[in-house]
């Protein structure tokens, strides 16, 4: 004779009384919810703290796009004369985001501090941008660490400064060229 498995109850629980059976769904669902509430969890990025930059920083004579949309903007100096850096710092309006005849407005950020920096912390300069949001540095290639210069060179920055509370870093290269 065959039997109809769905239809049968399993071992354990025809061995159980109403009450125990009870006992037994409250435990397993209990199981379940705080399995399914621990996986609720939110968990913090443990690799980088994100914060949304307060200004764009472009950087003129950069190769692309001048750094607004390269994580780390290249721009190319002759190994024969001095390195010019400049930057122009710009904040983004948002306030007519939702208008599609306004949309996003970049403002000059203007009397703002920079620090400029070589990666190891060497200091090379500090800035200030004029009411165009420009800040400009020119430096031999000695200064900037290279007392030899050649085609290749690669010279490493760092741009620092705080806006509207928010401090900020931006980083970019000049490279030597013939």
């Amino acid at each position: 004779m065959k039997e109809n498995w769905f239809k049968n109850e399993s071992l354990l629980v025809k061995f159980l009384s109403k009450g125990q059976k009870q006992v037994v769904n409250l435990a397993v669902g209990l199981i379940t919810l705080s399995i399914g509430m621990s996986s609720c969890q939110k968990v913090d990025d443990p690799f980088v703290d994100r914060v949304v930059a307060p200004v764009l920083v472009l950087f003129e004579n950069a190769t692309g796009d001048g750094g607004g949309l390269t994580a780390e903007p290249v721009v190319s100096q002759k190994v024969t004369g001095s390195v010019t850096m400049s930057v122009r710092i710009m904040e983004l309006n948002k306030d007519g985001i939702l208008d599609n005849k306004v949309g996003i407005d970049s403002l000059p950020v203007t009397g703002l501090a920079l620090k400029l920096t070589l990666r190891n912390g060497t200091a090379i300069g500090n800035l200030t941008t004029d009411a165009n949001g420009r800040a400009s540095l020119t430096k031999t290639w000695a200064e900037l660490g290279v007392a030899a210069p050649k085609s290749g060179n690669t010279v490493l920055l760092t741009w620092a400064g705080t806006h509207k509370a928010q401090a900020f870093s931006r980083l970019s290269r000049i490279q030597g060229i013939n």
